[in-house]
């Protein structure tokens, strides 16, 4: 059976719960359960604190976990990353009071607070930067800078708008960019049964994502215009293309990208497209 973690809280429980519904797998109802099992699927879910999953994954007691990659970065963990989610996205900066820094390499030997002390640390070291002393505190950390606990924070930053209102400022680029991913044991063997269950949720995963983000389109064309129909609409592989009932007139089909359906459409009416319909696809396999 197919042991794997997932997040019990946080930003990452809600959409990764959400995705493995829509993969076909049962989903605790009651947030207090700690475990399930899925008999159909031969799966079993752990329902762990998001910083714990990269370490029981990485130890090999688990097979498969969904966290963050900040998260798994922070945990130095012996686990990989195999699969990006899309959901749960942040940027991690440096942040201070104006004055204090304009890049990384002017933070050497400055008291950096965060709740991410190993992606702060190998950011550091791969810049070639030796902080002072790197603090980990667990949320808010901005306090730090008025207590005067640290120099500098590191930290998710989303719109930049908290930082403003508390008179601090972005330094440098970005530390990095995290989001939902799947994560497998550095050390998996590629040989075993277990190999073939994960591969084979990681399939499931992946249809859910392409589902998310294509869309069915239907449409009439006159024939003379199905190439120029067609150019707009590729598909994966090619479209089908039906004749009418109506003599000189075919239909078409294909998937196209979720986020530009209405500017496809509008450019299929361009070329004289009909009856355009649109249709969500639930699941696929590509």
């Amino acid at each position: 059976m197919l042991r794997i973690a997932l997040p019990n809280k946080g930003s990452l429980s809600g959409p990764a719960g959400a995705m493995l519904h829509e993969a076909g797998y049962r989903q605790r109802t009651d947030s207090k359960e700690l475990v399930i099992v899925d008999e159909e699927n031969d799966v079993e879910f752990f329902y762990l604190r998001p910083r714990d999953i990269a370490v029981y994954v990485g130890s090999g007691q688990l097979d498969v976990g969904i966290t963050g990659r900040d998260l798994l970065l922070d945990s130095a963990a012996a686990a990989q990353e195999v699969l990006q989610l899309g959901f749960a996205r942040s940027t991690f900066h440096f942040a201070g009071t104006p004055g204090t820094a304009v890049s990384v390499q002017d933070m050497g030997g400055m008291i950096i607070a965060t709740s991410y002390p190993g992606v702060v640390a190998k950011h550091l070291a791969e810049q070639g930067v030796q902080a002072g002393t790197i603090v980990r505190l667990d949320g808010a950390v901005e306090t730090s800078l008025k207590l005067g606990v640290a120099q500098v924070i590191a930290d998710v930053v989303e719109t930049g708008n908290t930082l403003a209102h508390l008179g601090l400022g972005i330094i440098g680029e970005p530390i990095m960019e995290s989001e939902g991913i799947v994560i497998r044991p550095a050390a998996a063997s590629s040989t075993d049964a277990k190999e073939d269950a994960a591969h084979r949720f990681l399939r499931r995963l992946r249809s859910v994502l392409v589902a998310r983000s294509y869309v069915l389109m239907d449409y009439d064309i006159r024939v003379e215009d199905v190439d120029a129909a067609v150019a707009l609409t590729p598909g994966l592989e090619s479209p089908t293309v039906s004749p009418l009932h109506k003599k000189g007139w075919a239909a078409v089909r294909a998937m196209v990208p979720a986020d530009n359906a209405q500017g496809i459409m509008d450019e299929l009416e361009t070329v004289g497209a009909r009856a355009i319909l649109v249709t969500r696809i639930h699941a696929c396999r590509i």
